[in-house]
């Protein structure tokens, strides 16, 4: 049986009618791989920290709803529940955390996190999807003997490959736009990132004020990669890619086109592309050693300093987790300071600013 990589993906890591998929069943990702919620703590505090900035920049409306897209098993928005109720209580009062997973709600989650399979809308909040794009099922498109762009058929069973039907339509002209194929050398290849545009303006269209945020690996017009970037992991490794339902399967995000989606999709969008090494740093998250004079004074406290010092620099660290791409994206207020300033410190990229 021969499918197209986005519905064989997509019955791979979801199942048929949401059950028994790779990600809708057993422990979920944390038991495949590590992301940033699982790597510190220091991830979640510095969400909560983005939170109180678009929380000052709304002016602290009566109920700021936070909205984890792809959350897992709800890892950050039980950190962010604990923190946010230990460190601001006043802000955690107005709260109202929400996750959106296709599997079923966690055992354990507190009971003020919500749960869902669809993002609902926010009157005012702060969306974040961390690693969710990458996971947004695509087709793949190659360039045959003859030039053309055309669609890679899969063997669910096997991971074996064929070329399919030629690109055409909607698909076609996202490819001329965002990556072209027709006319360059056979073997290239490409993902076509047009239900990822779609699922992030939809995304960014439920805030009616607030911030949204898209954390992931991620490339550019000009940057991109020639022959595509799927790949799969199981139990920490990289395995070949078989959509078989017993491996992630993953492929880096052509992220400018979800930013210019939902730019174009919800007005006003301001839009900041920057590193998370970048983005963390301003949220103060640094891997700094503390000054070895603390551990004569206060050994327990250095030793603290030092552990929180090596899981900043895992979590900002330049070809690790520290490169992950930041879009983020405000809906009828300006970005909080002071992330403006981030493309005028050469650290960022603004890629839209309309009125």
């Amino acid at each position: 049986m021969w499918l197209g990589w986005r519905q064989a993906t997509d019955e791979a890591l979801y199942g048929r009618g949401g059950a028994g998929g790779f990600f809708t069943s057993g422990n979920g990702p944390a038991a495949h791989f590590r992301t940033s919620v699982h790597a510190s703590a220091l991830f979640a505090g510095a969400v909560l920290d983005l939170v109180r900035q678009v929380d000052e920049a709304l002016g602290r409306p009566a109920e700021l709803v936070v909205t984890d897209v792809g959350a897992g098993r709800g890892e950050l928005l039980t950190a962010l529940a604990e923190r946010a109720g230990a460190e601001h209580p006043g802000l955690a009062r107005r709260l109202l955390l929400r996750g959106v997973e296709k599997a079923a709600r966690p055992a354990g989650l507190p009971d003020r996190v919500a749960w869902g399979g669809r993002i609902e809308p926010a009157e005012a909040g702060v969306l974040i999807a961390n690693e969710w794009l990458d996971n947004v099922p695509v087709e793949i498109a190659e360039v045959d003997p003859d030039g053309v762009a055309r669609l890679v058929e899969v063997d669910p069973a096997s991971g074996g490959e064929r070329l399919g039907a030629v690109v055409s339509g909607a698909e076609a002209e996202w490819l001329r736009r965002w990556w072209p194929l027709d006319g360059e050398e056979p073997g290239l290849r490409a993902e076509i990132g047009l239900p990822r545009d779609r699922a992030w303006a939809e995304a960014v269209g439920s805030l009616r004020q607030g911030v949204a945020v898209a954390i992931d690996y991620a490339h550019s017009a000009g940057s991109r990669p020639p022959f595509g970037t799927l790949a799969a992991f199981r139990g920490g490794r990289e395995v070949r890619p078989v959509p078989d339902g017993s491996c992630d399967l993953t492929s880096h995000v052509a992220l400018d086109s979800c930013l210019d989606a939902a730019a174009r999709g919800a007005s006003p969008v301001h839009s900041l592309w920057t590193t998370q090494r970048a983005a963390l740093r301003l949220l103060g998250v640094r891997g700094d050693r503390p000054p070895l004079a603390l551990a004569g004074t206060d050994p327990a406290g250095y030793l603290r300093a030092l552990a929180a010092a090596g899981e900043a620099a895992e979590l900002t660290a330049t070809g690790g987790l520290g490169s992950f791409v930041w879009g983020l994206q405000s809906v009828r207020i300006p970005l909080p300071e002071p992330w403006p300033g981030l493309a005028h410190a050469g650290d960022g990229t603004l890629l839209a600013h309309d009125e």
